[in-house]
């Protein structure tokens, strides 16, 4: 079986949740694709393809239904066409990508002219491609990436544009209402051609789309529009230039409500272009991170290059100051590096000789030279801007739902406008009555803000989340969280620091810290077991001189001798200080009420008398307490599932407040453990490392620690960037305040339009005598957009849960 490819493209003239489900159709209509997701807000399609799909095919499919997919342009240098078959296996790796549409190398000038789906991959996806065929290729033109087509500038012109032409119509036809101005025919005249003109120009591609869609039985919100606007037109029309049609009484024009419709509409669209760019912010402030150039160390010469051409094992230079280029190993010199883009950690953190560095982190006033490691679309920077991406496109199920009602809510509008008329034309009084009710009906009900609900919450959710730390790998992660009632975590690595330290030392009487601890991590300095390391950091960490010992004896079962400085030195447990005849009696209790807390306990002795005992453990993170207590404040159950013996991992239990412990498990164990939680509800499982990795993916939700590995992280749907487990509590966070955002989008779309047909209708005219007019209609028709929009954006300012004071 082929395996299928994922494919994003960007795609143009949806403008409503109906166009959404036509657009999904038309994909799933091709053979070959499958998992469609489509992001109205974000103008986004996101699908897997297989043969016999292919790019070229989808895009004409979506062309021809109205939906064009965005094209560019890019032009590589490509060296090393040595012949015409050389051209044919560069031209195959070009096509061969998904999101290619046609591909044309010339052997003599060494070009290739790529045009490729807006979104589907970047230039230098292509660049590589022929690369790796064995063709090396570098850009030489490309259109500038972007997460978002910006239509703000074009419908921001073609509403001032229909505004211009419509106010003097505005102002002909309400100025003989208000004030008994008689212009007769010429008046009608100049509205006609004035409103002829809004509607030919600023307007339409309501027109050159809604029709076409409507005849294809697929109407969309340009349908309705197209139709309310016409029949407003048409009728003023017969009115002005064919009178004797009409009955005296109803030779009234509409053109002001033709007009006025358009460009309220296009008000709208503008007022919803804009905002949308708001929402992709996050995305664009985290590309605003990649610095344009690299300073590269060529033959000792630095020489500043973009940021395309560095590839992995150059040696690139910083100053101080500098944003770093890429990912990278620190191969001379050291710094202090701002790293909170990635940890959200405020405070720089020092790097020297051997330490990682990330590409878009800012360097502070050291100079460095590091070797790049992960370039291009495998930096963390790229990965964090494609998790973004994908987790914003994703289709959350409540948004399925959406789709499965507007798909039939445009047909459903259109039968009641033609009840509407039909009951106004028998019941009503005359024919301008039916008129305006159908209309009205027609214009109240475009469901731009139900399409416009979801896709903009997420997109605002997930990107303020990624600010936070938070990566959403998979967006239904962003609901699913929401319905979790355990959180379950790995020990090693996610609540502890993952690594042994000394804890306790106590002292027998006669002896000092310094000297105990520096004899003892001297003779540690020749073994290789944990607690060695643990002791020799602490030794360092407290400035004792590092020493070798003179002999080196490892007694296994019981600890090791060693003689250091000429003192004769034991570290073991009690056994080897009960064989060696020391009497460990004074710290007996002492090293007892170790163990009961979880420590590893080791006895001390110096030159035959007992000089302390030390305890190793493996401290828990400063903050997992206070993230253990924020989860129980928002109702949820806690659990640890480790691999650790039960001692351990009670008196850790017991330190943070933890509600249940599974230990001494292997990785298929944690799976188990996982069903076992989910008796009492959904469970999100959170851990670091490779043997995490089926229980983070068998899990509800899994969270990866992002200090983790790459294993875990890709099993996960959620990702922290820093092992810092306030991220946990700011991820529930974010799902809560999202899908809350969400459900008030989605109550005031649908109660907006449930509540206002009835009122366009007519219904309540023979009671009240209100009936709405349509160019009302068509502002509040706006505002339910522009107020859908605004409710998104506010997700931006949410304050993370446990912010990075909270301890």
């Amino acid at each position: 079986m082929t395996h299928a490819q994922p494919l994003r493209l960007s795609v143009g003239s949806m403008n409503c949740a109906a166009c959404t489900g036509r657009v999904e159709k038309a994909a799933l209509s091709v053979p070959g694709v499958s998992d469609v997701a489509v992001n109205l807000a974000s103008g986004t399609l996101q699908l897997r393809i297989a043969p016999p799909a292919d790019t070229a095919r989808i895009a004409q499919t979506l062309d021809d239904a109205g939906y064009p997919v965005r094209r560019a342009q890019a032009t590589l240098t490509v060296s090393k066409l040595n012949c015409a078959s050389c051209v044919g296996r560069a031209e195959k790796a070009l096509t061969a990508l998904p999101g290619v549409l046609e591909a044309a190398v010339n052997q003599a000038t060494g070009r290739a002219t790529v045009r490729y789906a807006e979104g589907a991959l970047t230039p230098r996806d292509l660049a590589q491609a022929v690369t790796q065929a064995g063709y090396p290729a570098e850009i030489a033109q490309a259109a500038r990436p972007h997460t978002h087509h910006d239509d703000t500038p074009a419908a921001l012109r073609r509403f001032l544009i229909a505004a211009a032409l419509t106010l003097p119509v505005f102002v002909l036809e309400m100025g003989g209402h208000l004030f008994g101005w008689q212009g007769g025919q010429p008046s009608r005249i100049v509205q006609f051609i004035l409103t002829s003109a809004v509607l030919v120009w600023p307007g339409r591609a309501f027109y050159t789309t809604g029709f076409p869609a409507l005849f294809k039985g697929a109407p969309d919100m340009n349908s309705l529009v197209a139709l309310g606007t016409s029949a407003a037109y048409a009728y003023s029309v017969v009115a002005t230039f064919l009178p004797d049609l009409l009955p005296e009484d109803v030779r009234v024009v509409y053109y002001e409500a033709a007009a006025v419709i358009v460009s309220l509409i296009l008000l709208g669209r503008f007022l919803e272009a804009r905002a949308k760019g708001r929402t992709g912010a996050a995305i664009e402030r985290l590309i605003g991170l990649r610095p344009r150039t690299a300073r590269i160390l060529r033959n000792g010469t630095p020489e500043d290059v973009p940021l395309e051409r560095v590839v992995s094992g150059d040696v690139i230079l910083v100053r101080p100051g500098e944003r770093i280029a890429v990912d990278g190993e620190i191969i001379h010199g050291e710094s202090h590096i701002d790293e909170s883009m990635i940890t959200g950690e405020p405070l720089p953190v020092a790097r020297g000789m051997g330490d990682a560095v990330t590409g878009g982190t800012v360097n502070g006033a050291g100079s460095f030279r590091f070797r790049a490691t992960r370039v291009g679309a495998d930096s963390t920077l790229a990965r964090i801007i494609r998790m973004v991406e994908e987790a914003q496109g994703a289709k959350l199920p409540i948004q399925r739902l959406v789709d499965r009602i507007t798909l039939r809510f445009v047909p459903a509008v259109l039968i009641v406008a033609a009840i509407t008329v039909a009951a106004w034309l028998i019941f009503g009084p005359t024919l301008t009555m039916a008129l305006v009710a159908g209309v009205s009906v027609l214009i109240i009900a475009c469901p731009c803000a139900m399409g416009l609900a979801t896709p903009t919450s997420i997109m605002v959710g997930t990107g303020r989340a990624a600010e936070m730390g938070v990566l959403f790998r998979k967006g239904d992660a962003l609901q699913r969280l929401t319905g979790v009632r355990t959180v379950a975590f790995d020990k090693t690595g996610t609540i502890t620091e993952g690594r042994p330290d000394l804890t306790d030392l106590h002292l027998a009487p006669g002896f000092g810290r310094a000297q105990v601890l520096g004899l003892v991590a001297a003779a540690e300095s020749a073994s290789e077991h944990p607690i060695a390391a643990a002791l020799m950091r602490a030794a360092a960490a407290e400035g004792l001189p590092p020493a070798q010992p003179e002999e080196f004896d490892p007694l296994p079962g019981y600890g090791l001798h060693a003689r250091v400085a000429g003192h004769r030195v034991l570290v073991g447990a009690q056994r080897l200080m009960a064989r060696e005849g020391i009497e460990t009696a004074p710290l007996a209790e002492v090293e007892a009420n170790l163990a009961r807390r979880g420590r590893t306990a080791v006895f001390a002795a110096v030159d035959g008398q007992l000089a302390a005992v030390l305890a190793v453990s493996d401290p828990v993170k400063p903050t997992s307490r206070a993230a253990v207590a924020a989860l129980h404040a928002q109702g949820l159950k806690v659990a640890m599932i480790t691999g650790d013996k039960a001692e351990t991992a009670e008196a850790i239990a017991r330190e943070t407040g933890i509600d249940t412990v599974v230990a001494g498990v292997l990785p298929d164990g944690k799976v188990e453990a996982v069903e076992t939680l989910r008796n009492t509800g959904p469970v999100a499982f959170v851990g670091d490392g490779i043997n995490d990795a089926p229980a983070l993916a068998s899990a509800d939700v899994g969270v990866a620690i992002g200090t983790g590995t790459d294993i875990a992280i890709e099993s996960a749907d959620v990702v922290l960037m820093s092992g810092d487990l306030r991220g946990v509590v700011n991820a529930f966070a974010v799902s809560k305040a999202t899908m809350g955002n969400i459900r008030q989008n989605l109550f005031w779309a649908f109660g907006y339009n449930t509540a206002l047909i009835p009122v366009a209708a007519g219904v309540f005219y023979p009671l009240l005598g209100v009936l709405l007019s349509p160019v009302l209609a068509a502002g509040a028709m706006a505002l339910s957009s522009v107020f859908v929009l605004s409710n998104a954006l506010r997700l931006r300012r949410l304050a993370p849960a446990m912010p990075k004071e909270a301890t």
